[in-house]
């Protein structure tokens, strides 16, 4: 099996890909130091000549890193298989990294969701209080707000910052923690 002589008319320098992917000359410099990505060539001059495929190799490198992959863990993938005995080992394992991969985005998708519909309320009820009947009323006041905010109770990110396990006196609700308060 004979391999062609790689041509270095349609080789790209290390500073054209770092552009082409957005990363920086030393992100790709430590890609290629962990095995994660290999240059086609050498210059006359030493520098790294990638083919244009190689930015395709970042955009991979980039995605693992969006689903929690490590450096190390991207080298471990690549060398699993690459020393799997047989083609259908190799793609049987990597279906197995993706299922797993696509039920812990969707709960993350379930968990961002969540914290959506969160924001969503505190922001709610945050924009009432714009049309505060006691404007100038000390941040204690807050804690003790009677005005309607349209809303059975409030919003666990407002709620976790006006209740406190120790309330005032007289108060309807928790006050705020003082900052001195905080350890």
């Amino acid at each position: 099996m004979s391999t062609a002589p790689v041509t270095t008319r349609h080789l790209i320098r290390i500073g054209d890909l770092a552009r082409l992917t957005g990363k920086t000359v030393r992100a790709i410099h430590l890609y290629e130091e962990l095995g994660l990505l290999k240059p086609a060539s050498r210059s006359s001059g030493g520098f790294r000549l990638y083919e244009r495929r190689a930015a395709e190799r970042v955009r991979w490198i980039d995605l693992l890193h969006a689903m929690g992959f490590s450096l190390q863990e991207m080298r471990g993938l690549l060398q699993r298989w690459w020393n799997s005995g047989l083609g259908t080992q190799a793609m049987e394992e990597l279906r197995a990294l993706f299922v797993r991969k696509l039920e812990e985005t969707r709960e993350a998708i379930a968990r961002h969701q969540q914290i959506e519909g969160e924001l969503e309320k505190g922001l709610a009820y945050l924009e009432t209080c714009r049309e505060c009947a006691t404007p100038e009323t000390a941040v204690q006041g807050c804690a003790r707000c009677n005005q309607d905010h349209g809303m059975a109770e409030e919003p666990a990110l407002v709620a976790g910052i006006v209740f406190s396990p120790e309330p005032s006196r007289g108060a309807r609700r928790g006050s705020f923690v003082r900052i001195e308060d905080i350890r």
